[in-house]
């Protein structure tokens, strides 16, 4: 197959991260390789499509574009998916299903958008084939995206399926659970590279931990799910067959020790059991107990990644409160604009402790332990209260724009040094930004993510 124009969109901030990572897996460079808005364009094979499925962390899905066209009604929209050659990717035995999304059109309806764009695909079937396929809006063999701007629109075949934050191996989850796509960006962001130990201690159901533990052992995040590229008409299984076999030739024993730890022993068992699942039962060492008492898990220090209890993390309103199980083109941009309306007349979510009160003394405790206890380890706290630092009576030593579905956040960095936090300038050259500014980690978009 020639080559392919790829989006694979991610969570705000991320963009960077994903970029890094999509080089790492492909060796994809230079104009092949775009950071944009919401998501990393790239110019790649059909292998290398199969391959970031396989091993991305990061992206929620790989979309291969298949058309853009400049357009002002239903009718253009229309055209527009008559001039694509479905019959090359899917038969009319197979199910599909449109799924649209929009930014500024000026179309009143996106149904009758998406009613015209599955007339367009059935009637080029009936044209080519003789017979049209059906549609399934609940779990179709095909999924086709179009994204509408004000003057273009573009048209996509998906070949992941369901999302790829889900993996296959989360059965046990708690309240809220944290996404493995945001974890694995949690991760990138602190720079763990799995030469240090890694502890989680909020750490729930177990997240951060098994991503961190399956990247120790160079354990491949697709391995135990499967994938919609593998009812496309472009699949050869015995290609596919021979990068699951490269994926497993590449997994070793741990490079680093992972632990987790959270007060609610039910969360624990958990974690223990999706990490059974995931093929790392034996890599991390979880156990019980508060935050506020448990000791250093390791003699040497590491990295402390942990995302609190704070407010409602999934049920908001608005865009981007819409779920996250379905790709949407250029959401994650309306979800930033809509929230910061949202945040203008009303408070912002602040780090709660389990019982659900906002909780000055558990942090400034938590800190406190730390310094005590955890000299010369690194501490990256997910959180949307800003305050958080003040609270805990520390000063980050970075900031990272993240976002948590339709919540803004930062990813606090604090530097533990035993007593006094004082730094020298020497200091603040090596540790970075020490002023409280945001580091803006996604890099220069190259272009506009559709």
């Amino acid at each position: 197959m020639n080559s392919l124009n790829l989006f694979m969109p991610c969570a705000a901030g991320v963009e960077g991260f994903l970029a890094d990572e999509v080089h790492a897996i492909t060796g994809l460079t230079g104009h092949d390789l775009l950071t944009g808005r919401g998501g990393v364009m790239a110019r790649a094979s059909w292998r290398d499509a199969m391959r970031i499925n396989l091993h991305s962390r990061l992206t929620q899905r790989v979309l291969v574009q298949l058309s853009v066209t400049d357009y002002r009604n239903e009718n253009d929209l229309y055209n527009a998916a008559s001039e694509v050659a479905w019959e090359i990717w899917f038969t009319p035995k197979q199910t599909f299903k449109i799924d649209i999304t929009a930014q500024h059109s000026p179309l009143t309806s996106l149904n009758f958008a998406a009613l015209k764009i599955k007339d367009a695909v059935a009637d080029r079937f009936r044209a080519k084939r003789g017979e049209r396929p059906s549609v399934d809006t609940s779990w179709p063999d095909v999924r086709i995206y179009a994204h509408l701007t004000p003057e273009t629109a573009t048209l996509y075949i998906d070949t992941s399926g369901e999302p790829l934050f889900k993996r296959g191996w989360r059965t046990d989850k708690g309240d809220a659970p944290l996404k493995e796509t945001l974890a694995a960006a949690m991760i990138a962001a602190s720079g763990w590279d799995a030469t240090v130990p890694l502890y989680d201690p909020c750490c729930g159901s177990g997240t951060i931990p098994i991503e961190a533990a399956q990247i120790a052992c160079g354990i491949a995040p697709g391995l135990q799910r499967r994938f919609g590229f593998e009812k496309l008409l472009p699949f050869q299984n015995h290609v596919w067959q021979g990068l699951i076999e490269e994926a497993r030739d590449h997994e070793h024993e741990p490079t680093a020790p992972v632990f987790g730890s959270d007060v609610a022993f039910r969360m624990v068992d958990f974690a223990e059991r999706n990490a059974e699942r995931a093929g790392v039962s034996g890599v991390i060492e979880f156990r019980g107990g508060d935050a506020l008492q448990r000791m250093p898990p390791s003699e040497t220090p590491g990295v402390m990644l942990l995302n609190p209890p704070y407010g409602e993390r999934i049920a908001a309103a608005g865009v981007a409160g819409r779920g996250r199980d379905s790709f949407q083109p250029g959401a994650l941009a309306d979800a930033r604009s809509s929230t910061r309306a949202a945040d203008q007349s009303h408070h912002r979510e602040t780090a709660q402790t389990q019982d659900g009160d906002d909780s000055v003394d558990f942090f400034s405790q938590l800190a406190s332990h730390w310094k005590k206890n955890y000299s010369g380890w690194s501490a990256w706290m997910l959180t949307p209260d800003l305050k958080l630092p003040s609270k805990m009576r520390l000063k980050e030593s970075r900031r990272v724009p993240m976002w948590n579905g339709p919540i803004e956040c930062r990813l606090f960095r604090f530097d533990m040094v035993k007593g006094s936090l004082k730094r020298t300038p020497s200091d603040a050259s090596v540790q970075g930004s020490v002023d409280g500014s945001d580091i803006n980690t996604a890099g220069t978009p190259g272009t506009s993510a559709p």
